[in-house]
């Protein structure tokens, strides 16, 4: 039987180097997913990046994502260029352009929709022929695909902070000098957001982008600030 990317007998197997928005960066998505749901003990699903970080303790994240009704999958409709203006109108008919939704690539979703996922054939052809460079596939395949197929099931946001403010294609890298009491306390209430149709000042789990030099503050800080040991 020939291997497929989400074939557990491929695990292993040589695979094309995952590169920033390429549908080699959606590929590698799928197989963590694919690998992960082997596991029937594994009900939530969290994308992160080595330069993230938790802001709350393990107990509190499980219960976070226990309790919710929906995944956390960032999904909105940007009418600019950097929206709307990528899509290509060979995705029709399985993509029209109000369908077509931008997020981030950092995730949290529920073991239903790992699977939709996983399973699909209908958008990824489309995507990887007609989501090419300027197009950013990573920013654009889950959240259209999810909004499709199953919108009820979103939250559309993500539970990973992050700080555009200061401008450019990549979101702010904080440093040692960065960590601080004040910043961690407003990386973790300073904003609210819906949770199960409830108002919460508890909208983010994770945080990003942390550079290596931040490990010595933030191992000060957990006890008292982030509740870890």
């Amino acid at each position: 039987m020939p291997t497929s990317p989400l074939n557990p007998s491929s695990i292993g197997a040589k695979f094309p180097v995952a590169e920033w928005g390429q549908m080699t960066m959606c590929d590698a998505e799928r197989r963590l997913l694919a690998n992960a749901l082997l596991d029937i003990s594994n009900e939530w699903f969290v994308l992160v990046s080595e330069s993230c970080i938790p802001i709350f303790d393990f107990n509190t994240t499980y219960r976070y994502f226990r309790n919710s009704n929906q995944s956390f999958l960032m999904a909105f409709d940007d009418p600019g260029p950097y929206g709307r203006g990528r899509y290509n109108w060979n995705m029709t008919p399985e993509v029209e352009l109000d369908q077509w939704r931008k997020g981030s690539q950092w995730f949290e979703v529920h073991r239903e929709l790992a699977i939709e996922i996983v399973k699909d054939t209908v958008y990824y052809p489309k995507f990887k022929e007609f989501c090419r460079p300027h197009c950013y596939v990573d920013e654009h395949y889950f959240p259209t695909m999810l909004t499709i197929e199953a919108p009820n099931r979103l939250a559309n946001r993500s539970v990973t902070w992050v700080d555009w403010s200061r401008g450019g294609a990549h979101p702010a890298t904080f440093g040692r000098g960065d960590i601080t009491l004040e910043f961690l306390r407003r990386v973790r209430e300073g904003r609210t957001c819906l949770h199960n149709n409830q108002n919460s000042t508890m909208c983010f789990l994770f945080a990003r982008k942390f550079a290596p030099s931040t490990l010595e503050p933030l191992l000060e800080l957990a006890p008292t600030v982030l509740g870890f040991g």
